[in-house]
Parts: structure tokens; sequence; C-alpha cells
């Protein structure tokens, strides 16, 4: 406690300063730094005699871009880098903070370079911020300070998210074409529905017969959209917001969402492939940074994305803790892969887990891109085909009157 107390750190700030160099020349910009008094003494280092310094307004709209996974992964692989050239630690992430064009990103940066001089271990500065580094990131940071070696854990850490963002990008990539093209599709249906029937409709009530079945149904949707369209609107987005916030706060509602995302047809392959691909991943990288294999399956479960294989991970976590091979408390839960299962085998006889875990994950991670490309091929004609029938059969019905009006005038 006393050890927190002694290193409680100000946080950098930016100051406008004015003054006058060496030259008599006035000069003025910007520093970081603590306080004013901190800006002034460095202006005099640098042959400036401050005039004015204050400290500059924080913007309404926030001070930079959000930080994304994908650009701590990035940072991850510049200090992996730096490391293994020899540059020290604080010098490198000094280097990222200033040539990082995500004010968000820089101010970070310099707040661990801050906090890294002051004496704290870099893996407990790291904890400070668990919005952008999780658990199984600071622990592997702590083993490769234990250990020497963080230069090598940093390259397992990069290589982790690299893979770990890849992966990602190729599920979005296969949940959002087909969500995409479906948002559209019924948005220009609605459009049809809701101002283009209409016009129709007024034309037909001049005719005096009978409109054809089809045609009074669509009118009638037409209808319903027109008085009700609000309704429906805020009926999808009610559902939207409401499974989201389920799905996030109930563990059995999103234990029953996975469980379902995984048994649906094509997109479950994948989703099953990339939760393998992700123990795999997180397993090897952990291992192979000292972290024992218990922790190392809880990590895995945590990064495994669902809830399913989470379970499983965990009663695979439990087995191991009791004595039991891996190959087999995996195998009992029936939800691994035969091959994954024999990988795993011969990896623990042979003492080269982490390295045979590496290669599941690689086949897993390929696997997940041949699956999503050839969903996107066979998405791309039954899409059209699905939008060729809405749309077609409500131009069909807006023109089945007038084909039968002229063949009764014919």
């Amino acid at each position: 406690m006393a050890q927190a107390q002694q290193f409680k750190i100000k946080e950098l700030e930016v100051y406008l300063y004015k003054g006058v160099n060496r030259r008599g020349k006035k000069v003025d910009g910007e520093l970081k730094g603590t306080s004013i008094a901190e800006i002034k003494a460095l202006l005099r280092q640098q042959g400036i005699t401050p005039s004015g310094v204050k400290r500059k307004p924080k913007s309404l709209f926030g001070d930079g871009k959000k930080i994304t996974p994908g650009d701590l992964a990035v940072v991850t692989r510049q200090i992996a880098t730096m490391l293994t050239a020899g540059v020290p630690l604080v010098q490198s992430i000094d280097l990222i903070a200033n040539g990082s064009e995500n004010k968000s990103l820089r101010t970070l940066m310099q707040k661990i370079s801050v906090k890294i001089q002051a004496g704290l271990p870099l893996s407990d500065v790291l904890r400070e911020y668990p919005k952008y580094f999780d658990e199984l990131y600071c622990d592997l940071v702590k083993s490769g300070e234990s250990s020497g070696s963080l230069d090598q854990v940093f390259d397992r850490l990069a290589t982790y998210r690299e893979k770990a963002e890849a992966l990602k990008s190729k599920i979005k990539k296969a949940m959002f074409y087909p969500v995409a093209v479906m948002v559209v599709a019924a948005i220009v249906t609605s459009i049809l529905l809701i101002f283009v029937v209409p016009q129709f409709a007024d034309i037909f009530k001049g005719f005096g017969a009978e409109l054809p079945a089809f045609t009074q149904f669509v009118m009638h949707i037409s209808d319903l959209m027109q008085a009700y369209w609000w309704l429906v609107l805020g009926v999808i987005i009610a559902a939207i917001f409401l499974f989201k916030r389920m799905y996030a706060g109930s563990l059995a509602f999103r234990t029953k969402a996975d469980a379902l995302l995984l048994k649906l047809p094509v997109m479950g392959m994948i989703m099953n492939k990339a939760a393998v691909a992700r123990y795999a991943r997180t397993l090897s990288t952990t291992f192979a940074a000292g972290v024992p294999l218990i922790e190392a399956l809880e990590s895995a479960a945590g990064a495994s994305g669902n809830e399913i294989y989470r379970n499983a991970i965990l009663e695979v976590r439990e087995e191991v803790s009791s004595g039991n091979q891996m190959y087999l408390a995996m195998k009992q839960t029936d939800r691994f892969p035969e091959m994954v299962v024999q990988m795993v085998a011969i990896g623990e006889e042979s003492g080269s887990l982490d390295s045979m875990l590496s290669k599941v994950a690689s086949i897993y991670e390929q696997e997940v891109d041949d699956a999503v490309d050839g969903l996107t091929a066979l998405l791309e004609p039954i899409i059209m085909a699905v939008l060729g029938v809405i749309i077609g059969g409500l131009i069909i019905a807006m023109y089945l009157p007038i084909f039968a009006l002229g063949s009764v005038v014919g």
C-alpha cells in the first residue's frame, strides 16, 4: 500500500507557452508536463525565457480517435521490434508516443512512460488500463519481466494480437456481407411499399374491376407499412437493443445464443473452427511464455469468444488440475475435433505442446479463411436470387392488373 502511494504519478497535460529565445526572437508552442513550473524549467533548458505558460483547454469533442485493438496490436509489434533491436523499454514507448498520429494513443503511451520512469513495473502499469490491456496481456508481460525475456514475450504477444485481429476480421466479413445486403433489401422494399405502391393503387382505383389476389396482398402490406412503419422500425431497434443487453448481462441467455450460433448451417462451422483456433493460439502463446498450464487454460477459456467453448475449456482445466492428461480431458468434452486431440496428445508426449498448438491454430485459422471465402462465394448468388424474388415480386404484383386490363381491352 505504501508503495502504491509512493508512486502516485501526476498525469501529463498539454501546456501552451510563449517566450523569447537566445536570439531575442518571440516563440510559442506546446509542451507536455505535470505543472507550469516543470514547463518553465524545460523551456529554460532549451534556451527560451518564458513570458507566459498556461494549461491548454481540453476539446469538447475528446482528445482524439478511439484506440482500437488493431492499434494495440501495432503498438505491441513496435515494442517487440525495438526491444529485439536493443532499444530500452522507456525509449521504445516514448518513440511510439511521439510517432503516433492518434492523440488518444499518444496520451496513453505517455502516461505509461511516466509511470515506468517512476519505477513501476510495466505489468503493474498496464493493469491500470484494463480497457486496453486484458489480464492475459498483463500476465504475459509479468512473466517476461520475471524471466528477463520481455522482448520474446512481446514478440509472442504481437503475433497473438495480429492473429486474433485477423481472425476477428474474417468472422466480421462472414457476418457483415449477408447482413448488409439484407438490410439494403429491406430498405429498398420498404421504400417501394411506402412510396411506389400507393401510386399504383391510385391508378387501380379507376379500373372498376377486381384486382388479382397477389396485387391485393401487396397493397394490403403497403397500407400496413404506411400506417405502422414507425412501429416496425421501433420493434426492430428494440429487438436489437434487448438482444445486445441480454447477451451482455445474462449468462444463461448468452450460453443459449452461443449454442444456437454453433448449430447454424455454414456459419456454425466457421464459428466452431474460429473458437478452436482462438483456444489453440491463446494456449500456445501463454504456455510458450512460461505461464503454468492451469493458468494458461484459464486464459484460453476467457479468450475463446464463445460461452460453450469457455465451459468446455474450464472442464479441461478442472481435469488437468486433477492430474489427468489434457488430450484425454479435451476428448471427454466432445467439443474438440479428433485431429486436434491427437495433435495435443503428440505434443504432450514429445514435450512440444506449445509448438503443436501453434500448428493447430495455424491450420484452423487457414480453414476459417477458406470457409469465409467459400461462404461469400456461396451467398452472392443466393442473395441475388432473394433480392430478385422480393423486388421482382413487387413489380409483378403492380403490373398484373395492367396485363389483365390489356387482355380485356384486346
